[in-house]
């Protein structure tokens, strides 16, 4: 199966009040844009979003949709699919039953926790219910619940518009946000982290990720301070599971009615569990391949044990031959054919590296099955396509992604995924190699080949 994200256009109101569907699409549809404007009509124009993504259930071998009932008639096709393990009912491939959230724009809460025009957004709430929408889906951004103190939670503006929601009749899904809004693509409002956490920053930048010339990223925490109390005596991850823990007893309500369908957990930059290793404010351009970003004390203690471990204390360091941000593979040193990547040293540094990535993912979700037990649980992945048709691979490496032309570096990830049972919402799906070639065709672009390659899409 596969889902897109679809920007949905009303000829009642301008494009800056436009919302953002996600479609749970057939992947095996010839046309699945077609068969998803019959199932989304009543005077809505849409397109594909640059911003779209796949959502994939990870499954082992063996294991079948057809191993539970098909829904049939359009009346039943809810309750077929609720009847359903909870691990399959985000699987409706083989099924005319194709569910469509919208996502609601990224400021409808003001950073005052207040929820603006509500008026006007029950009228384009009440237009998506009328056209058969299955619900919404909104960010619960940190920077704003917990904004000034530690524990002190205020999810006033939410629990308004959650109420609204339901009492039409809709359903939500929920990110949790730990992230900045603003300085990315298709970013329209500004919400930093929260106060008191910048406040630590100030003194201790190293909570942030850093590159290769100590520029902090202030989009969220270095997965460094996972397990180190620097944020008022908790761990990050501490942090996390208990705004995620007040989360879910604050709405216990919408929990226990159904009205909160999935949460999605973010667990990195733009939510995506990868480094920022592209960040537009550092200068990042496409198709540039990105840099490693381990340089804050926390990551580098750790670099440096792990070397010491391995016996060879000398690669406690990251690659200094890397290039910069807007560098191609074949500049540089370490990505280049035959580089330095795939030498003993960059094969244990990569290794490195990534696993610090999954096992932010494992950690992080595993405390999400705790405090959201009984819930589908998602996770983002961003989809790195750049580059892709070069043996290194550079960009994925850089975002932690251990994928060059010789290694599968999505099989860890999958299995972590499947280990907490958490569906996957994967970037990039509606992008076609042919177009990237066309714009770009320096960049060694393959969407079509990364999604191929990525194991939740069948090659488990």
């Amino acid at each position: 199966m596969a889902v897109s994200s679809v920007r949905l256009f009303n000829s009642l109101y301008p494009p800056c009040a436009s919302l953002i569907a996600y479609s749970t699409l057939h992947s095996g549809f010839p046309n699945s844009l077609r068969y998803n404007s019959f199932r989304v009509k009543g005077g809505l124009v849409y397109s594909i979003s640059g911003s779209s993504r796949v959502r994939a259930l990870v499954k082992g071998k063996g294991e079948r949709t057809e191993d539970y009932p098909l829904a049939g008639d359009s009346t039943d096709d809810k309750k077929v699919a609720e009847s359903w393990p909870r691990s399959l009912q985000r699987d409706f491939a083989g099924t005319p039953y194709v569910p469509v959230y919208v996502m609601l724009p990224l400021g409808v809460i003001d950073r005052n926790c207040e929820l603006v025009d509500p008026e006007g957004l029950t009228n384009q709430l009440r237009i998506l219910k009328s056209v058969n929408v299955d619900g919404v889906m909104i960010d619960c951004w940190w920077g704003i619940v917990e904004a000034h103190a530690p524990q002190t939670y205020n999810w006033s503006g939410y629990r308004r518009l959650f109420q609204i929601v339901r009492d039409l009749g809709l359903k939500l899904q929920v990110v949790m946000s730990f992230h900045e809004c603003g300085g990315n693509v298709g970013d329209d409002v500004n919400i930093p982290l929260p106060q008191w956490v910048r406040e630590i920053g100030d003194s201790n930048p190293d909570i942030y990720f850093t590159d290769r010339e100590g520029r902090r990223n202030t989009e969220c925490l270095t997965w460094g301070i996972d397990k180190e109390r620097v944020l008022r005596g908790r761990t990050a991850v501490e942090v996390y599971f208990d705004y995620m823990r007040n989360f879910r007893v604050e709405f216990d309500d919408f929990f226990v009615s159904g009205v909160i369908a999935e949460i999605e957990v973010g667990m990195g930059p733009c939510g995506e569990l990868r480094y920022p290793s592209y960040p537009v404010k550092h200068g990042w351009k496409y198709p540039g391949i990105g840099e490693f970003q381990c340089y804050d004390k926390y990551l580098m203690k750790r670099l440096k044990k792990a070397a010491e471990i391995r016996g060879h204390t000398f690669w406690g360091r990251a690659p200094y031959n890397s290039g910069s941000y807007n560098s191609a593979p074949h500049e540089t040193g370490f990505f280049r054919d035959g580089g330095d990547y795939d030498s003993y040293y960059g094969r244990f540094f990569l290794n490195w590296y990534s696993q610090i990535l999954v096992d932010h993912g494992d950690r992080v979700l595993a405390l999400a099955n705790l405090a959201f037990e009984g819930t589908c649980i998602a996770a983002k992945l961003s989809g790195i396509y750049w580059w892709y048709k070069t043996a290194s691979h550079a960009a994925e490496l850089t975002s932690g992604f251990y994928n060059p032309a010789h290694r599968d570096g999505y099989a860890l990830i999958a299995a972590m995924l499947k280990k907490h049972g958490v569906a996957l919402n994967f970037t990039c799906v509606e992008l076609r190699t042919l177009n990237q070639h066309e714009g770009f065709p320096e960049a060694m672009a393959d969407p079509e080949g990364l999604v191929w390659q990525t194991p939740i899409f069948g090659q488990v």
